[in-house]
């Protein structure tokens, strides 16, 4: 067949076509490209894609023209290579694409070039940005910025999930309510309320940053996993918490206001359910409030497991 015959084959596919020699300089740039670019052949033919036209960047902004450029590396070894860049449209902006690289070979197998082919991101990039939005207006509170209770329990799901699969236990939780907030909210208002869930919710998480991930339960209500399966350790993260929080002050005006938290404590069991896990945890800290509150109770605490049978869950009370 005629070499017209695979450049009009090559003009009409949907994605962006162009050659390079082994001097990185453009020999063919198909219809496509110029759709994509916003250049025309006779602006691209000719010059070389390291030159100061299509300025290919990496997601961080990264020149890849200059240093770690795709094309020269596949000239020089003949790999196959597959990208995530932004190349620069005529009218200045820029475009995210996936591209493929293949190396083109003479009848010798020796390298003469490459090939590049790219397709329009920008799509499927929005569609991302769209799904990362959405997530956040349905995983996360807005009040805190913490994770919300869909979110938890999607996370405590796979947390079991991964228990069952390790075959054994791995993790713990902690359920944290801050005590007396309904005299934050009567006192001093519900939007200087707002700044002490705040104030507590961060303080919570950045308590424990380093062992696990906090989420609003509900209301003043907290919820924390943590990643570890001794008990000291989980019982010492609380105890952290509680006196973090203790420590912390919001000052409102000439008002100095100071909560405290109760927190109830305990490890994941092999034959715990998710449901089952957050009630033993909020019977815990409802012990912790009966006992002046500002406390931590784990289920290691002496004698406190035949109590614990009697007490109701907050869904219960």
């Amino acid at each position: 067949m005629k070499l017209s015959f695979y450049k009009a084959l090559l003009d009409n596919l949907y994605d962006g076509v162009y050659f390079v020699d082994n001097d990185r300089k453009i020999i063919y740039w198909n219809h496509s490209a110029e759709k994509v670019t916003g250049y025309s052949s006779n602006d691209i033919v000719g010059c070389h894609c390291y030159g100061n036209i299509l300025n290919h960047t990496d997601g961080e902004g990264c020149l890849l023209c200059s240093g770690g450029c795709p094309l020269a590396k596949t000239i020089k070894d003949g790999c196959l290579r597959e990208a995530e860049v932004y190349l620069q449209h005529k009218l200045g902006y820029r475009i995210p694409v996936s591209v493929r690289i293949s190396p083109v070979r003479n009848a010798s197998d020796e390298i003469i070039g490459a090939v590049e082919i790219f397709s329009d991101n920008s799509q499927k990039v929005q569609l991302v940005e769209q799904l990362e939005q959405f997530k956040e207006l349905a995983l996360l509170d807005s009040l805190t910025g913490l994770g919300n209770k869909r979110y938890a329990e999607f996370e405590l799901s796979n947390k079991m999930s991964e228990v069952q699969k390790i075959g054994r236990p791995i993790f713990g939780v902690l359920f944290a309510d801050i005590d007396h907030f309904k005299k934050v909210n009567d006192q001093y208002g519900h939007d200087v309320g707002d700044k002490v869930l705040e104030m507590v919710a961060k303080t919570i998480q950045n308590g424990i940053i380093k062992e696990g991930i906090a989420f609003r339960w509900g209301g003043e209500e907290f919820l924390a996993v943590i990643n570890t399966y001794h008990k000291e350790e989980l019982v010492k993260v609380a105890e952290r918490v509680r006196a973090l929080t203790e420590q912390t002050v919001f000052r409102s005006d000439s008002n100095e206001i100071r909560v405290t938290i109760s927190v109830g404590a305990t490890l994941v069991e092999m034959n715990d359910t998710d449901e089952a896990l957050v009630k033993r945890a909020d019977k815990l800290l409802y012990l912790s409030k009966q006992n002046g509150r500002n406390k931590v109770t784990s289920l290691f605490d002496k004698g406190l497991l035949p109590g614990l049978v009697g007490v109701k869950s907050s869904d219960e009370r």
